[in-house]
């Protein structure tokens, strides 16, 4: 921005949601590729449930964690909306000067104040049967990674900038250069420290602060950069930041308020994610039970659960939350519903699939994605990866329901809501431990997390339906059905196909790799086919509305 700083910040042409939705999905699809092959290096570094991979898992979930309380949770609660609403006034880039200055300075000393108290943090997260030997380890990944903090932060200020002007592509692909460095420094480690190795697993007291450093050092030099690099489409989209502290009294009063009733939701939220993760973490205290899934291991099956949310749905809320936030300033409710009703069936028709799929081909997909993870490991993450994915689909309706939450300026129905969902989640993983043996806490954490989202759509639909004046119910719902049954009949196809194959723990080695691609290649084609043909026959259009555009991008590459 140049010295005229109070002027209006030019206004960029509109996507539509399929053009829009597809460069996000292609940006989401390389980072989520490049995401899984960074955890298999991971896992060829540290392994899934021994000693090490246990305590980093915790070390890096503290970032992660503090980051959805405050960046993820607040900022984004109130940023676009309220970016949208000042890039409409002429005087509206000082309102996001102050956004971006004391967000940026916030988030800088909370996470200072975080790094020093590391082990505090490690200690809250972590069961008391843990050594104080894996508290130690543990700790000492938290003071490298714990600065991810102020970067995911500014990642999220930049980043909600980019996407209220309509600058969605950066956004997506940032966290390509992300997993870049992170690959990087774990080839790194894997050259100058000796790979994982079953028969002969480090003690945690025997990990050098050089190999502690590489792996954590990286991983938040990858943030860094993911942070760093949205400054330059910033510039260039029209719009340069400028230091603004003070301003016209009120001025953020509505971003406090609706900030607040999201602080207070995703507290209530990592309350739970707390609880859950000393049940997984107690499953398998000190690594030695290779078949017993961990906290690590669930990390691993969230990354794989959380691929097609994150390449197609978040990529539709996202995309569409700009819209929907001009419909509520606007008072336009009939548009907003209209929006509401589009995403929940272009998303429920790409989740069901999703669903059915994975399951389907789960111990196979493991193997790809964890090339050097023993038969026991794997198993455990598959066992992990099924429970979650039955909350993929309400996973979906959440998000958008909770984006138009936000766009209604209403973030407080959001943190009442939150409590039964927090109760599901820890009620059903604390059931698990108290009713099943040690193999089955991590996947009663799993099942939680797929009870909490199911609770969750159901309390926000009810909420967002009487304020809408409706939801679309019926269209959406029979869309719905629709997708079920065309997804039932190619999940059963697929899984009668892999009669035919080999076990996946039967398949060691990279032939075994090799022959395990081909098995889920060639299910999933069948499968997507169909699908498709399910999809036609029932005269469900979602599907070919979406991918549409996604399709004639991709094939422009």
């Amino acid at each position: 921005m140049t010295d005229d700083a109070e002027g209006e910040v030019p206004v960029r042409r509109r996507r539509s949601l399929g053009s829009s939705t597809a460069i996000m999905a292609s940006g989401t699809a390389v980072s989520r590729l490049l995401g899984l092959v960074r955890n298999a290096a991971l896992v060829a570094a540290i392994g899934v449930n021994a000693p090490a991979a246990n305590a980093y898992d915790i070390a890096n979930k503290l970032p992660n964690a503090m980051f959805a309380i405050l960046a993820a949770g607040v900022l984004n609660a109130a940023l676009v909306p309220q970016i949208v609403k000042a890039f409409q006034r002429k005087d509206g880039a000082r309102t996001v000067d102050r956004i971006l200055t004391i967000g940026g300075v916030l988030t800088l000393g909370v996470t200072v104040v975080f790094t020093l108290t590391a082990q505090l943090w490690v200690m809250l997260y972590t069961p008391r049967d843990w050594s104080s030997e894996m508290v130690a380890l543990a700790t000492a990944f938290a003071f490298w990674c714990i600065p991810q903090l102020f970067f995911y932060g500014l990642y999220t200020l930049l980043g909600n900038v980019l996407n209220a002007r309509e600058q969605f592509g950066w956004f997506m692909w940032a966290p390509v250069l992300n997993n870049i460095v992170a690959i990087a420094g774990l080839v790194a480690y894997l050259l100058t420290f000796a790979p994982f190795d079953e028969a002969n697993i480090l003690a945690p007291e025997d990990w050098t602060p050089g190999a502690i450093a590489l792996i954590g050092g990286v991983a938040t030099l990858g943030v860094a950069s993911q942070a760093i690099i949205l400054i330059f489409p910033m510039i260039k989209g029209g719009y340069r930041w400028h230091w603004r502290w003070r301003g016209p009294q009120g001025e953020l009063t509505v971003i406090g308020r609706i900030a607040g009733w999201a602080l207070a939701a995703v507290i209530v939220e990592q309350i739970a994610v707390v609880f859950v993760t000393r049940v997984s973490a107690a499953a398998n205290p000190d690594g030695t039970q290779l078949d017993i899934a961990g906290n690590a291991a669930y990390f691993n099956a969230l990354s794989l659960y959380l691929v097609p949310h994150s390449l197609v749905t978040v990529s539709i809320a996202t995309a569409m939350f700009t819209a929907m936030a001009r419909h509520a300033a606007n008072t336009d409710m009939p548009h907003l519903r209209a929006d509401l009703s589009l995403g929940l069936r272009s998303v429920g028709v790409f989740t069901l699939f999703a669903t059915v799929a994975m399951i389907v081909v789960a111990p196979y997909l493991v193997r790809i994605v964890m090339p050097t993870a023993s038969p026991p490991e794997a198993n455990s993450v598959v066992q992990v990866l099924i429970a979650m994915l039955l909350g993929l689909v309400p996973l979906g309706a959440t998000v958008l329901f909770k984006r138009t939450y936000f766009v209604l300026e209403d973030a407080r129905s959001i943190f009442y809501m939150h409590i039964p969902m927090a109760i599901a989640w820890i009620g059903v993983a604390y059931l698990a431990m108290a009713l099943t043996e040690p193999q089955w806490w991590t996947v009663g954490v799993g099942l939680g997390l797929a009870t909490s989202n199911w609770v969750g759509v159901l309390l926000r639909a009810g909420g967002l339906r009487r304020r809408l004046g409706g939801l679309d119910g019926r269209r959406v719902l029979s869309v719905h059905v629709r997708a079920l049954i065309a997804a039932s009949i190619a999940g059963a196809a697929g899984w009668g196909l892999l009669r035919l194959a080999p076990p996946a723990s039967d398949l060691p080695g990279t032939s075994g790799l090799v022959t395990a691609i081909g098995i889920v290649a060639l299910s999933g084609v069948v499968m997507l086919a169909l699908y498709a043909g399910g999809l036609w026959a029932l005269r469900v259009s979602e599907a070919r509305d979406v991918a549409r555009p996604l399709l004639r991008r991709l094939g422009r590459r």
